[in-house]
């Protein structure tokens, strides 16, 4: 499969589907959530959106990322909660209902978040000189294809609740699988590059994996938060939608390095999410 065919139609197509498919699973009920628990969201939130890059910098400044490799884990650490980060919620027995309200909200705040973080880490990382950040044809373009397939899943469940139930479990299995053969696919073209990867950054995505899931565990137990609803923020924010990370790095801004940290975090993740998951389902259960 040529490496040019998947950048350019496959990826964008397969991520417009899982958000499609995320969108089918989503009510008003999700969004309105907000407002019966506040504190939860808040702190879902803060984990996502503030500590989370926080975090990143911090990977980036220690192990001492090329300018390219940095901008790379920023990216996917600016990229929200999927539908994967709620499959592990549930086999964890998380809140399942806080995972829907966070990933939506996640979902819909990247599509302008998202350029923001790009654009604020090439210019920090990689100086004012380059010019491959997200203008505005293509804040456009990441816009779409995050936000549009979201609200066209609502619409269909709204409208199509059938249809919707069945799709469900379908995208769901899609989402993971298209993953792998999104990384075999494309970044196997690279594989000396991606072996390359591994040995350079490997350690350090993990420990960035490893990191994420602990404050998105720790810091909502911190806050007095049921251990339900900080299981289901660290699956949120331990587990990312890398097919948008790998969208941006590689469709959008046409950079294969771009696209390394979330390609090695993409493997791991699903390792240390699984095992976190067996950890934690046993002691939600008698919470």
């Amino acid at each position: 499969m040529e490496t040019q065919f998947i950048v350019s139609t496959l990826l964008p197509l397969s991520l417009a589907i899982i958000m499609l498919g995320f969108g089918l699973a989503l009510t008003p009920a999700d969004f309105a959530r907000v407002l019966k628990y506040p504190k939860s969201v808040l702190v879902g939130l803060l984990c996502q959106m503030i500590l989370l890059p926080a975090l990143g910098v911090v990977i980036c400044k220690v192990f001492n990322f090329a300018p390219e490799l940095a901008v790379g884990l920023m990216i996917l650490a600016a990229s929200p909660g999927g539908i994967t980060a709620n499959i592990f919620s549930h086999l964890s027995h998380g809140d399942i209902a806080l995972n829907l309200t966070l990933t939506a909200l996640n979902s819909v705040l990247a599509a302008f978040t998202l350029p923001l973080f790009v654009n604020l880490s090439i210019a920090h990382f990689m100086g004012s000189e380059q010019s491959i950040g997200l203008q505005f044809q293509k804040t456009i373009e990441v816009f779409m294809i995050v936000l549009v397939p979201v609200l066209v899943g609502m619409g269909l469940r709204q409208w199509k609740p059938v249809l919707a139930v069945k799709a469900d479990k379908p995208v769901r299995i899609f989402s993971m699988l298209i993953l792998i053969v999104l990384i075999v696919g494309a970044i196997g073209k690279e594989r000396a590059q991606m072996a390359d990867s591994f040995a350079q950054i490997g350690w350090a995505m993990l420990l960035f994996n490893l990191a994420s899931m602990a404050v998105g565990y720790v810091v909502p137990l911190a806050l007095k938060l049921r251990h339900q609803e900080a299981t289901a923020i660290a699956m949120e924010v331990g587990v990312h939608n890398g097919t948008l990370a790998l969208y941006i790095a590689m469709s959008v801004l046409g950079s294969f390095t771009l696209a390394l940290p979330a390609a090695v975090y993409s493997v791991i993740m699903f390792i240390t999410a699984a095992g976190f998951s067996l950890i934690l389902a046993k002691k939600n259960k008698v919470k």
